[in-house]
């Protein structure tokens, strides 16, 4: 046990597209920044450039390579810098990158030292037990931290709807995932996956705007300057040394804010004649060019339901290869419900909850409902539930974390560091089920 009441946790909610920390019992994170880092193999860097040393929000000093994190740091186009993700399949494969992470909420958002919260991190449904102790000696060896737990993110955002059983459907960045949550506790077996999250459907927009020759300029790559009051002028600029993965991490910047500002699920299955002639949305890109974007905005979220429709989108053949064996979010969430007992099924399609990024989407919880209704079972009661606050289902995990580490019934759930010491990592699987 670790009564940690006088003590705010500290939640924190690394996701595969962006880390949200912040203190327990607050109704939002403190910090929101992306879930990448950009590595400097120290042959690259010129030990000289104080200047830029300084404006440096977190750097980790690992093996041969430094590592920037925060949307300051990754914002800020440096010679050689590659920018790289933690995971792999959801799964962190990179600690140092996670370490430098934690390290940079920490320290330099939250400003906090880590010894003296305890810390409740939100972790995938598909998390092996390996990870769970490597993230339990992170935390102790490293961090110090007092008291530790770790959450399923679907039970957390269970926790934040009010809810102990309900099917929650994520759609996240790197991924989308169906789980099926009873009682408090993940139903293993019936979770379900895709590769298509909000980071699919930004490459499928980038790749539809290349094919018709609309090119997105990365802010780093040009400047605009003042010719005549209220006249600008584009001048492009020439970096040779960037990297073709900072590059497309600063497009899909752009991408994504395209995507989230024009996008939204069609009524109806997305169909090429009759959307041809739908009228087109302006957006401005930053370097001052006007486009026109038409059936794209809806096609590409259609990709969700559909995922064959992948392979009409020029530049996306790699995909076309496992493109037969995904599933559209409809089937997902049935098969998911249809693996699991038939005594809960019933009250399964009754609370079926949207969260994530991409759950912010116009129209998507009105599709998926839609098409529920016609494939489920008649004497089902189907009822999708997002939260009409944008913040509440982008950071629903986050939330459910800080309303559960502020409890008071919840303190006796903590594994403390003397358990850790007297059990090893190997114990939290027992404390944190």
């Amino acid at each position: 046990m670790y009564g940690g009441d006088e003590v705010s946790a500290i939640v924190v909610d690394l996701g595969s597209h962006t880390c949200k920390a912040g203190y327990a019992g607050e109704d939002a994170p403190k910090a929101v920044f992306p879930s990448v880092a950009g590595a400097v193999d120290h042959m690259d860097i010129d030990e000289s450039d104080n200047a830029e040393k300084s404006s440096v929000s977190a750097e980790k000093d690992k093996g041969k390579r430094k590592l920037y994190v925060g949307s300051q740091s990754l914002g800020y186009r440096r010679d050689h810098m590659e920018v790289l993700s933690p995971f792999k399949d959801g799964i962190v494969a990179d600690w140092d990158i996670v370490d430098s992470i934690w390290d940079h909420a920490f320290r330099e958002c939250l400003l906090i030292d880590p010894k003296e919260h305890p810390m409740l991190l939100a972790e995938p449904s598909s998390n092996t037990q390996q990870q769970r102790e490597r993230a339990a000696e992170l935390m102790f060896e490293k961090y110090k931290a007092p008291a530790l737990f770790l959450a399923k993110n679907a039970v957390l955002t269970s926790f934040a709807s009010g809810r102990a059983t309900s099917l929650v459907v994520d759609c996240g960045g790197g991924s989308t995932t169906v789980v099926p949550v009873h009682d408090g506790y993940v139903l293993q077996k019936a979770v379900a996956t895709t590769p298509i999250g909000g980071e699919f459907l930004t490459d499928c927009l980038m790749k539809s705007l290349e094919s018709k020759g609309i090119v997105i300029k990365p802010r780093y790559s040009f400047r605009r300057k003042e010719i005549r009051p209220g006249e600008l002028q584009t001048v492009d600029l020439d970096f040779p040394n960037t990297t073709e993965s900072y590059k497309l991490y600063a497009q899909r910047l752009i991408a994504s804010d395209i995507k989230e500002s024009v996008c939204r699920a069609p009524d109806t299955p997305y169909d090429e004649s009759a959307y041809s002639n739908i009228p087109t949305t302006a957006y401005e890109l930053p370097d001052g060019q006007t486009i026109e974007i038409g059936a794209d905005r809806f096609k590409i979220p259609d990709v969700l339901f559909t995922p064959s429709l992948v392979q009409t989108i020029p530049g996306m053949e790699s995909f076309a290869e496992i493109a037969p064996t995904v599933r559209g979010l409809p089937q997902m969430v049935i098969d998911s419900i249809n693996k699991c007992d038939v005594d809960i099924r019933r009250e399964l399609f009754s609370s079926i909850l949207l969260a994530g990024g991409t759950a912010s989407m116009q129209q998507l919880k009105e599709r998926l409902e839609k098409e529920l209704l016609e494939e489920s079972p008649h004497a089902a009661r189907v009822k999708v539930l997002a939260s009409g606050n944008a913040t509440e289902r982008r950071f629903s995990v986050w939330i459910g974390g800080s309303i559960l580490a502020s409890l008071g019934s919840f303190q006796q759930m903590w594994f403390s560091k003397t358990e850790y010491e007297e059990h090893g990592a190997s114990y939290i699987q027992r404390r944190c089920p």
